[in-house]
């Protein structure tokens, strides 16, 4: 006789037929990787065929098939008519009397089990059609959470069957063709874990937008996980890398504050449908961190644990309780959008124009989309909205699919990178930016944007239907070239998305890049916080409420940025050049003015090595140095590279060097690498001199070209002579490059040169230049070329 009662504890993955995808997956978390401390809450299961049952009982099943028959789903009013009376006729069936004792036998057991007063639980649906590699129904049944007694349970339970038959699953499975009789429910009956006032979130062991397979990228807030999925809360968000996790080492990439203003907590009212709420979030808390550095560590390690298991990436939903403060998996279910994309055509959409900026959130898609927008306040506005226009509402959800796969992007209030809106807008291919704050307010039915979802992190709404276009790379087709192709990347919110293309590493990384949109403050107004004026003061304080110190912020900041840059790009080299601010650009950040000199040239000024060495720049170059050896020493990422630049004598290159070695960076150890930016022309006259403190040069061509020639690069009265091809500037480049061959020392070149002319850059492989660092969109194109050239 099959069971109508299966304890997770018995279930396993090839169960699913009997207790759907969800169930199954705890059963097979219960079963084999708890001893792993792996914990997940205890419960059972209503089988497929305690559904079946529930069905066949006084013929239900032949009253819901009647209405079923020939029911054209895609006439709204009628589906919704026949859907609410079908659920109606499952909510008021009674159980056939055999199978309610054994759910009240079940739920007395788990009860007594569970040991405590005023325990609650959860009861979820899980559908054995879901999951499935050619249609997903995840997501279309309900949950509902904060269930107490057993009478709620039943009705709990009945509302779960019902939802099989809600209007956007009876459609999908139409659509799908899918026989309505070939789904069934288990309703999963599972301890509450005390997240409403604890944590809670979803973790992916993949990069959900490129598809990067080494980072866990974590959400977290406050409260029940449901307002995390719902998208009604901007989740913190945490990336962890696999290679340290496993090592042992400090593994965060990357941490990102969300604003957690509300969190989904109980209510008093046993009412099944109304026992959680939203309630606001102390204004103290949004500022924090939800979780704690050792937290995000083990739900990394608990990810990698699953994923090891399942040997798949994995979608993740957790919790940590309040009470007993510790964390635990709710569900795992396989990713099915980026581990599916196995193309070896990459393609990478870049907006050729912009306009001004009407709102902007989370990037989703790594897309462009266009057209008119259509502002939506519920769903039952749907037949309002056309094929191809940009979907704006302050949150979605399931009921809300059938518009957006007509849509041409995405737009919403709120929601973080693993709401409902950003995963279905994954699914569909279109783009969304998600967690706006502000979308529903600013922008108009009718009026025309372009949504972008291709510059990093940030997702932008633009004004007005702006020119974009696709580049599209065949991966496997990159021919030999004689040269190795690196990249500039400066932005480590693109970095797992520029990984993918063709290369053997970053060439220049920017550390002022990194500065300014993960800082934005002058490193002495953060390390003299307490001198600053009290507008200013308040102002940082705001800026970095979330540290537990302003030295912290900023060494932290910075470390993220490098780290992300180099796990993206690892085992190639990442060359990492220390901050290149002038003068001016260091007072435009916060705080800045009161500590840089006005300069009539800053460009010749007061920068590089020179003000690494000065006693007013010391600390600030200390915290950029301890950022750096944290990345490398602690973190393992020993592929960071260090370079200086605009070295003017050569008493500066050992100074450097000499300064470098005091805060622990020191040539040669851990492997360590220092190059020198050959950028003035000192450096290539007197090259061998200065190849005496470093292992080699990265050759500047902005600079050199500007030195040379005398002229400001900035300046649009003699823009027109600036050309790093002129013979005077070729010349010392090939000085540079046949000093570091006659020494067997590192030659690349990072400038724009290469980037801009192909044709300086097939002089520069005559000359035997060993790398080329090329801004990315230039990337496949001069590989090509060179290697057209070469043959």
């Amino acid at each position: 006789m099959t069971a109508n009662i299966l304890w997770f504890r018995e279930l396993g993955l090839t169960d699913v037929e009997s207790v759907g995808g969800k169930n199954a997956s705890l059963g097979e978390m219960v079963q084999h990787l708890s001893k792993a401390g792996v914990s997940v809450p205890d419960g059972f299961a209503t089988t497929a065929e305690a559904y079946r049952r529930f069905l066949a009982h006084e013929g239900l099943a032949d009253r819901i098939n009647a209405l079923l028959d020939d029911l054209d789903v895609d006439d709204v009013r009628r589906l919704a008519e026949v859907g609410r009376q079908i659920r109606d006729a499952v909510e008021s069936q009674p159980f056939p009397a055999d199978l309610e004792d054994e759910i009240r036998t079940a739920y007395d057991e788990l009860d007594a089990a569970a040991g405590a007063e005023g325990v609650s639980w959860a009861v979820r649906s899980s559908a054995t059609a879901e999951d499935l590699p050619d249609a997903s129904f995840a997501g279309q049944q309900e949950t509902f959470l904060n269930i107490t007694g057993i009478d709620n349970i039943l009705h709990a339970i009945k509302l779960v069957f019902a939802s099989l038959y809600n209007d956007r699953a009876i459609a999908y499975r139409v659509h799908s063709n899918f026989d309505h009789s070939g789904v069934a429910l288990s309703a999963g009956v599972q301890r509450m874990v005390r997240s409403d006032i604890g944590a809670s979130g979803v973790m992916f062991t993949i990069d959900t937008e490129s598809g990067f397979p080494d980072a866990v990228f974590i959400t977290s807030a406050y409260g029940l996980g449901e307002g995390v999925v719902q998208g009604a809360v901007n989740p913190d968000e945490y990336y962890v890398y696999k290679p340290a996790l496993r090592a042992g080492r400090p593994a965060i990439l990357k941490r990102g504050i969300g604003a957690k203003a509300t969190k989904m907590v109980y209510t008093e009212d046993a009412s099944v449908g109304r026992t959680t709420e939203f309630a606001p979030v102390e204004p103290a808390d949004q500022v924090r961190f939800s979780l704690t550095d050792d937290e995000v560590t083990e739900l990394a390690q608990h990810a990698v644990r699953i994923e090891e298991h399942y040997g798949r990436p994995m979608d993740i939903e957790w919790a940590r309780d309040g009470i007993d403060g510790r964390i635990y998996v709710l569900q795992a279910r396989p990713e099915t959008v980026k581990s599916r994309s196995s193309s070896s055509t990459l393609r990478r959409f870049r907006m050729n124009e912009r306009g001004p900026v009407v709102a902007e959130g989370r990037a989703i898609g790594q897309k462009v989309g266009s057209g008119a927008v259509r502002v939506l306040s519920d769903v039952a506005s749907m037949h309002e909205f056309q094929p191809g226009e940009v979907l704006v509402a302050d949150m979605t959800d399931p009921d809300w699919e059938p518009i957006m796969k007509r849509a041409s992007a995405i737009v919403t209030n709120r929601g973080g990178r693993t709401c409902h809106a950003a995963i279905i807008a994954r699914e569909l291919g279109i783009p969304a930016v998600v967690g706006s704050g502000n979308a529903t307010r600013v922008l108009e039915d009718g009026h025309e944007v372009t949504v972008s979802c291709a510059e990093g992190d940030t997702g932008f709404v633009y004004e007005g239907l702006l020119d974009f276009s696709v580049d599209e790379t065949a991966l496997d087709e990159m021919p030999e070239v004689p040269v190795k192709i690196m990249m500039n990347v400066g932005t480590p919110e693109q970095a797992f998305e520029f990984s993918r293309l063709p290369h053997h590493g970053i060439g220049l990384a920017r550390l002022e890049f990194i500065i300014n949109r993960q800082i934005g403050i002058h490193p002495r107004a953060l390390l003299e916080l307490d001198d600053q004026e009290p507008a200013l003061r308040d102002e940082i304080r705001g800026l970095i409420g979330a540290y537990d110190s302003p030295r912290e912020f900023f060494v932290k900041r910075l470390s993220e940025g490098v780290a992300m840059l180099a796990a993206a790009f690892a085992p190639e080299p990442v060359i990492v050049r220390m901050s290149d601010f002038k003068s001016n650009e260091y007072a435009n950040l916060v705080g800045g003015e009161r500590y840089e000199p006005h300069e009539e040239n800053p460009m010749i000024g007061y920068r590089g090595a020179s003000r690494y060495l000065s006693a007013d720049f010391a600390e600030c170059f200390a915290m950029e140095a301890e950022a750096l050896k944290f990345v490398r020493d602690e973190m393992g990422l020993t592929n960071v590279k260090i370079m200086i630049p605009f070295v003017r004598t050569v008493a500066e290159a050992k100074g450097v060097i000499d300064l470098l070695a005091q805060h622990g960076l020191r040539r040669g150890e851990n492997d360590l690498q220092v190059i020198m930016m050959c950028e003035v022309p000192s450096n290539a006259v007197n090259a061998d001199a200065f190849l005496e403190h470093f292992d080699g040069f990265s050759i500047g061509s902005n600079d050199m070209t500007q030195l040379t020639l005398g002229l400001d690069r900035d300046s649009a009265l003699v823009a027109g002579s600036f050309d790093e091809r002129d013979p005077a500037v070729k010349k010392m480049l090939s000085m540079a490059i046949q000093a570091c061959r006659a020494q067997g020392k590192y030659v690349g070149i990072c400038g724009q040169g290469p980037s801009d002319h192909v044709d300086l850059a097939e002089w520069l492989l005559d000359e035997g230049i060993e790398t080329m660092s090329l801004n990315p969109d230039t990337v496949v194109d001069t590989w090509l070329r060179l290697a057209k050239h070469a043959g």
